[in-house]
């Protein structure tokens, strides 16, 4: 089994691309979105902000947007939950799967309460054994990780509202500052600097959903 996956061994039955699609404007959306003031750091101010209290309030696009965001969360999430309960991991990687964890679970409980009854189930998921040893985990989060800081710089520009902007922003710049902190961890000859350019490229939601085409990790 490689050590690291791709964005290409992704979704092999389409769970992310029908999450991306999904698209509803009922009124519900967002009429749950006052969260608890420690689900995430700020999450109190940008949900109060929100309008989907409102018929109508938010568009469709930014919906289906958010549901795209949910599902890469909702594998995020997963991921490390299950490093830091089967692998026992110790050290730099070992706190990374406990802080990484909680930021993304946050960020799942979040989106969650945001979109309300609109927000798409969880994914099953199968990561084949890479949470399992460090070296593959290692692997696999740098991958993780700027793929899902590109998603969210290649969606936030196409969010109509605002504050929903402003939430997909502080999601954003964490996500970064995560990408950054396990390529430091990768460490040693030929590893990913931390910071190796000064601009990044964002991708649309079709190139992640083409990249994550084939995969064995989101199994129903």
């Amino acid at each position: 089994m490689a050590e690291t996956f791709t964005w290409g061994e992704l979704d092999r039955d389409g769970a992310l691309e029908e999450a991306a699609s999904k698209v509803d404007s009922r009124a519900q959306f967002l009429r749950k979105a006052a969260v608890g003031s420690g689900v995430f750091l700020g999450a109190g101010a940008l949900v109060g902000a929100l309008p989907g209290r409102a018929e109508g309030a938010t568009p469709a696009s930014d919906v289906a947007i958010l549901n795209f965001a949910l599902t890469l969360e909702f594998l995020e999430a997963e991921f490390y939950t299950l490093a830091t309960r089967n692998a026992k991991f110790q050290g730099k990687p070992g706190q990374f799967a406990r802080v990484v964890g909680a930021h993304e679970r946050a960020h799942v409980a979040f989106l969650k309460s945001a979109l309300g009854s609109a927000a798409v189930a969880k994914p099953k998921f199968d990561f084949k054994g890479t949470t399992d040893a460090v070296g593959p985990f290692v692997d696999t989060a740098i991958v993780l990780e700027d793929a899902g800081v590109s998603a969210y710089a290649g969606q936030g520009p196409l969010l109509k509202t605002k504050a929903i902007v402003a939430a997909a922003l502080s999601i954003h710049s964490v996500e970064a500052r995560h990408a950054a902190w396990i390529r430091d961890i990768k460490g040693g000859g030929g590893a990913p600097a931390p910071a190796p350019r000064a601009f990044d490229k964002a991708a649309t939601k079709a190139q992640i959903l083409a990249a994550v085409k084939g995969t064995g990790f989101i199994v129903g």
